[in-house]
């Protein structure tokens, strides 16, 4: 029989264990999961009652208790975050959140908690969502705060630096300086050349395909615009060359592991400190290994083949101009060649695929931005050119419009305000240590900064803004469109991006008719439904079919 004196004190374990683990915050999972799992052995022989029943019984008790308590001092109007509504379970357990993203639909559940809710949400144990435009500011702002343990698990433990999504303070400053000598004016017209070799080859598809005939004139958009922004990214990182252009298809299987790792990675990071641990057990870091061993198998060759035609990134991040007192080790050059590669490509793919699923659910903006690429462009090739991009207003406003309405980041990851007195974020008083999201996709579908219908595509909204003939009830704030982030840590390479949204865009379209193969399909009219946000967006397929403009 179970004493009475097994219970409590198992019971009180259960609840000092959770006074240690408050004050003291985990940062792995093998130590606590150690610490807590020895207990009831060493409880069960301190009580002389050494058996595998009161071993069993001291386990569950301790652990029933430890979760018990944690659960009611999260509900309850003890903690820090008591005051901000949102889900119980939420409240209660970051499992919650975990749940939420497996199913990709967590900027879809963030849109409808705040509209349930307000503006302020708590979506996790010690997580608020902000979807207000002063938000944006006092988080990503000069006087924001750093990046929380999220981004932690995107770095590769196994090498001494990080890339530069994961740095903060003036490590991050100290990197993102270099960075920007590479997206200056000059070397941005590099890069043009570079992305217009990519695209002689995509077009050089297309028409094969176009020319092939009724029923065969089919293709896959997302899959080809990520076969065109992965070998652009790998040219720019690493010098190339990568070649899912030419062999139209994914051959060596990276697009897929780059698209498994961002996922996998997306999903562990809901739980920070399961990752050392998980990190330790043999095998379970595949993806990293591959990843890590296409880096260094691609540093390798862009070392031994130098500075090519045009100067890469690589360029510009090693220093090879010798503008740093200091020599930038190659390590520090590697992870963030990787970083441009996964996000840089991602993103990009997922906006062009994302732009002309809007033109072929609408012909007549279809046909308004084709005659406007007309108007400016003599034919395809001309297009290569950024020199009158200027005068490419409505598409440009099309562009504004996709990314409004589905940034290719939808939620992000969150910052964590810093140990110490609470901060008041969009007027609202918030505890020290919570990590906030800022979700671009329901800031930028929020009725308050976007009027009217906040969920409809209308690229002539930013028309009527720019020529200043908003209606009297119309609202367009530019303050709350952030697609490429805000602040000091925004995107690195965002004037790269919109160069090549619209150097893409204009010769496929100037070239090109296409439509849905099958629209009434989860691969036409209901693609959106097959976006899916993993911090990086994934889709289905975008089936379409191809012809040449007469």
């Amino acid at each position: 029989m179970v004493s009475t004196e097994l219970v409590y004190t198992a019971a009180v374990l259960g609840l000092v264990n959770h006074v240690y683990f408050h004050k003291f915050e985990p940062l792995t999972a093998h130590w606590p999961l150690l610490i807590v799992g020895v207990q009831p052995f060493i409880l069960v022989f301190s009580l002389h009652t050494f058996n595998l029943v009161n071993v069993l019984t001291a386990t569950t008790v301790l652990l029933a208790t430890l979760f018990t308590s944690i659960g009611i001092y999260r509900a309850g109007p003890w903690h820090p975050l008591a005051n901000i509504p949102g889900p119980f379970w939420a409240r209660v357990s970051k499992y919650w959140s975990l749940g939420v993203l497996l199913t990709g639909e967590k900027h879809v559940m963030m849109k409808r908690l705040h509209e349930q809710y307000g503006d302020v949400v708590r979506v996790g144990p010690n997580e608020v969502s902000i979807a207000h435009v002063d938000g944006i500011r006092n988080v990503f702002g000069t006087s924001g705060f750093q990046k929380g343990p999220f981004y932690d698990t995107w770095s590769d433990p196994t090498l001494p630096t990080k890339a530069l999504l994961n740095l903060r303070g003036d490590a991050h400053a100290n990197r993102r300086r270099i960075w920007n000598r590479g997206m200056n004016t000059e070397g941005l017209k590099g890069f043009e050349h570079v992305l217009a070799k990519r695209l002689v080859i995509l077009l050089s598809q297309f028409d094969k395909i176009a020319k092939s005939g009724p029923g065969n004139n089919k293709l896959d958009l997302a899959a080809w615009f990520s076969y065109l922004t992965f070998d652009f990214m790998g040219d720019l990182a690493f010098g190339g060359p990568f070649n899912m252009l030419r062999d139209g298809g994914d051959k060596d299987g990276m697009w897929a592991i780059v698209g498994q790792g961002a996922k996998a990675t997306a999903i562990i990071s809901q739980i920070p400190w399961l990752v050392p641990t998980f990190n330790g057990i043999p095998g379970a870091n595949y993806i990293m290994d591959r990843l890590r061993a296409f880096a260094q198998q691609s540093s390798e060759n862009r070392i031994k083949s130098g500075v090519g035609e045009h100067k890469d990134l690589w360029y510009h991040l090693m220093d090879e101009e010798g503008h740093e007192k200091r020599t930038i080790p190659v390590h520090d050059v590697v992870v963030d060649g990787v970083l441009a590669i996964v996000a840089g490509s991602d993103t990009a793919a997922i906006a062009l695929t994302y732009f002309f699923y809007r033109m072929l659910l609408d012909r007549k903006i279809y046909e308004r931005v084709q005659a406007e690429v007309d108007s400016v462009y003599p034919d395809a090739e001309s297009c290569l050119d950024s020199d009158r991009h200027d005068d490419l207003k409505f598409l440009s406003a099309c562009i504004q419009e996709s990314l409004r309405l589905f940034p290719p980041v939808p939620t992000g990851g969150p910052r964590k305000i810093p140990k110490g007195e609470s901060r008041v974020v969009a007027g609202k008083l918030i505890a020290p240590e919570t990590q906030i999201y800022v979700p671009a996709y329901v800031i930028q579908r929020s009725p308050v900064n976007f009027f009217p219908a906040p969920d409809s595509y209308d690229p002539d909204r930013w028309l009527r803004s720019s020529e200043h003939n908003v209606a009297e009830n119309e609202t367009l704030d530019y303050s709350a469109f952030i697609p490429f982030s805000y602040g000091a840590a925004n995107c690195a390479a965002k004037h790269l991006a919109w160069r090549q949204l619209l150097m893409t865009l204009s010769a496929v379209l100037k070239k090109y008719d296409i439509k849905f193969l099958d629209p009434e399909s989860k691969t036409g009219k209901d693609w959106e439904s097959t976006m899916h946000d993993f911090y990086v967006t994934e889709t289905g397929p975008l089936m379409v079919e191809v012809t040449l403009r007469k």
